[in-house]
């Protein structure tokens, strides 16, 4: 499935190596403005360029199609495309053989019965999150005053990135990160649980991106060694603030109105320079893997924007869910 939302409901479609991919926002709101300019900021961020990024070039310019009109959304489907251009797909001829391993090749072979689009890893690629970031845009008008907010606060296990950067590509390797999401000014009291709670609608979107392998909010997993009186978060006044800020600004699966803090987990690129002693479904025996093409060395270093549109997202999502269940009036939506 390739859509995520009750209200705010984004559908991401398209292959790395077609002509074209995209992203269609059902249940837009009418009256936000909205130009092309306004996506180029965030779309940048998700570009390469920097050291440890792939050296593809796409120029990510984004095509309204239709759910625009005078520069404001109409309330029908907003649908977006960009044109893919730098393509180079016989770098993955041999993957259909010899996938590779902690990729997706094999799994979506077998799903979908031999016919997936292995082409730049087709639907499948870290391209596709172009979509996430276009929506995002859109969704941080409805957040209003929210100021989402995310960096890459290590990679390969230190907090010196360049160092840590510098030595995976002298090695040919790939490495990993963590990535710190904040949103200062959230709107109070959305949530909706227990199965669409605030964690679970963000957890849903930020595992939706590829490598991901885990997320925490708050203290997370140190929590589990704390006591209660240490973790609690005591109230200091009546509009909520809390002295701590252990519960990561959600209390229930819902927003409490403090800041909401998470981290997420950004595994190593699987496409590794390394030479790799892996299974050739074709010859039926083991061979050696040297994965060439373009690459990211540290795929982290394009999340931060990714993870802040994928929070946009769940978070413009439940505040229409909220604004529906308890009659919230369109002018709550800044």
């Amino acid at each position: 499935m390739n859509s995520f939302g009750i209200v705010f409901r984004v559908t991401l479609f398209g292959e790395s190596h077609g002509p074209a991919i995209g992203v269609i926002i059902d249940g837009c709101p009418p009256g936000i403005g909205v130009k092309s300019d306004d996506f180029m900021t965030d779309l940048k961020r998700r570009q390469s360029g920097s050291i440890g990024t792939t050296k593809r070039k796409e120029p990510d310019l984004p095509e309204i199609l239709s759910g625009v009109f005078n520069g404001v959304t109409t309330g029908a489907p907003v649908t977006l495309i960009t044109r893919n251009s730098d393509k180079i797909s016989s770098d993955y001829d041999e993957f259909k053989a010899v996938p590779r391993p902690g990729h997706a090749d094999f799994v979506s072979q077998v799903k979908h019965s031999g016919f997936s689009d292995m082409r730049g890893s087709g639907h499948f690629s870290g391209r596709i999150t172009w979509g996430l970031v276009a929506a995002g845009v859109i969704a941080k008008k409805i957040a209003g005053l929210a100021d989402i907010s995310a960096k890459l606060i290590s990679a390969g296990g230190s907090e010196d990135i360049e160092k840590a950067i510098d030595e995976a590509i002298a090695l040919n390797d790939t490495i990993g990160g963590i990535i710190e999401c904040k949103i200062n000014n959230p709107p109070m009291a959305i949530g909706e649980p227990f199965f669409y709670s605030f964690e679970s609608a963000v957890s849903h979107l930020i595992f939706s991106i590829p490598a991901i392998k885990g997320i925490e909010f708050g203290s997370g997993f140190a929590s589990a060694a704390m006591k209660g009186s240490e973790h609690n978060d005591p109230f200091i006044n009546s509009h909520g603030l809390t002295l701590r800020n252990n519960a990561g600004g959600i209390n229930g699966g819902i927003t409490n109105g403090n800041e909401i803090i998470f981290r997420i987990v950004v595994k190593p690129t699987s496409s590794t320079g390394v030479d790799q002693t892996t299974f050739n479904f074709k010859s039926g025996e083991m061979t050696t893997l040297k994965v060439k093409g373009r690459h990211d060395t540290c795929i982290a270093l394009r999340m931060p924007v990714i993870v802040e549109s994928a929070a946009a997202i769940a978070m413009a999502d439940l505040i229409l869910v909220d604004r529906g269940i308890h009659g919230k009036r369109k002018s709550d939506i800044k």
